[in-house]
């Protein structure tokens, strides 16, 4: 495999499925991303910084990176999930793997009915981003330039963006309340980022979600009243056009909204209906996040910082309960604000081709 990838491009392979479900011959690289451009010319600057100033590091760095391209060159050798492949369980295709995923009624955890190529690449993309956290680190100690600091930092980031994409991509696959077609381009970017670990999609909506994320630690919600949620709504005009475009029209949603409050406050819908009532019954107007835990009687964390690590924790808290009402049929939010953000995305990002495609045609 080529490290020097270029930079992802998102494909529908939907173009490619009446062709007897190969891709072989249309050029699609079905190997894993391991540096795009970008990325190697972040780690190129920092090991011609390292073989001048710091030594000492260069031996470590070079086999940190070649490691992980020797990894990624394992994994290329198990089928790719966008051609046709002869398994010893019987013929598998890039169609009969999304319906699997569509009309797949399993709960929990579906670790073991994933490809072996899905689970092995979702490891790649957690040792890539403790990688990049690391050289990010040692291009700080080095005193290299704020920007490149930044944009491995940046980096980092969007590869943990990729780990929530792919629970979400996983989780709106099954949401028959989606169009049909939404589910299938879903499954689509499901599959190009299992085989790729890049997804072009995600590359523009994490800085969304990233703006939003440090918008949300700089807030000081008042619980009880919605405050917090004003003052966010207002931020969210002067963020992406997308996500204020999200926030006009998808608020009003009870569902959205209830989402939108357990990410503002960092504890479930169940703690913040009881601590409403709680609040009401005391004549209480409101308190700040350090009085949340003695009213509720149990130590919760609502004050998080801008570390990715805080961003990932709290999003798996909001996606386990989310899913946990929807299989038990409770009240609340059965999706995440990221879910309902990501679909609504992607629904105008199809909605947008449908019409290209329909004018190029006229």
């Amino acid at each position: 495999m080529n490290e020097l990838s270029p930079e992802f491009t998102a494909v529908d392979i939907n173009e490619f499925f009446d062709k007897k479900d190969r891709v072989e011959d249309s050029g699609l690289d079905t190997g894993i991303v391991v540096f795009t451009e970008h990325q190697r010319q972040l780690v190129e600057t920092l090991r011609q910084t390292l073989s001048e100033i710091k030594k000492e590091e260069l031996e470590p760095f070079n086999k940190r990176v070649e490691d992980l391209k020797k990894l990624a060159a394992a994994i290329a050798n198990f089928p790719s999930l966008l051609e046709r492949a002869n398994l010893t369980g019987g013929t598998r295709t890039p169609t009969s793997l999304i319906d699997s995923l569509i009309n797949s009624k399993r709960e929990g955890d579906t670790t073991l009915q994933l490809p072996s190529k899905a689970t092995l690449g979702k490891g790649f993309l957690v040792a890539k981003l403790h990688t990049f956290s690391s050289l990010e680190k040692i291009s700080r100690e080095a005193n290299l330039d704020p920007k490149i600091i930044s944009a491995f930092h940046d980096e980092t980031i969007s590869m943990m963006f990729l780990l929530l994409a792919e629970d979400v991509y996983l989780n709106l696959i099954r949401d028959t309340t989606l169009s049909m077609a939404s589910r299938r381009q879903l499954a689509i970017s499901l599959l190009l980022l299992w085989e790729h670990r890049a997804d072009q999609n995600i590359s523009d909506i994490s800085p969304v979600l990233q703006s939003v994320w440090k918008a949300r630690t700089r807030l000081a919600p008042a619980f009880g009243t919605m405050m917090g949620t004003s003052e966010l709504i207002m931020i969210s005009f002067q963020l992406d056009e997308q996500w204020s475009d999200f926030i006009k029209t998808k608020l009003g949603d009870a569902e959205v909204n209830q989402s939108m409050e357990e990410f503002l406050f960092g504890i479930s819908y169940e703690q913040i209906t009881r601590l409403k009532n709680i609040l009401r019954e005391k004549g209480i107007a409101a308190i700040g996040r350090d009085e949340v835990s003695s009213f509720l009687e149990t130590d919760v964390k609502t004050n998080v910082s801008e570390d990715y690590r805080d961003f990932f924790q709290q999003y798996s808290l909001r996606r386990d309960n989310a899913r946990a009402r929807k299989r038990m049929n409770l009240p609340g939010p059965h999706k995440t604000l990221e879910d309902f953000f990501i679909s609504y995305v992607m629904e105008k990002n199809r909605e947008k081709q449908n019409k290209d495609n329909y004018a190029s045609q006229k």
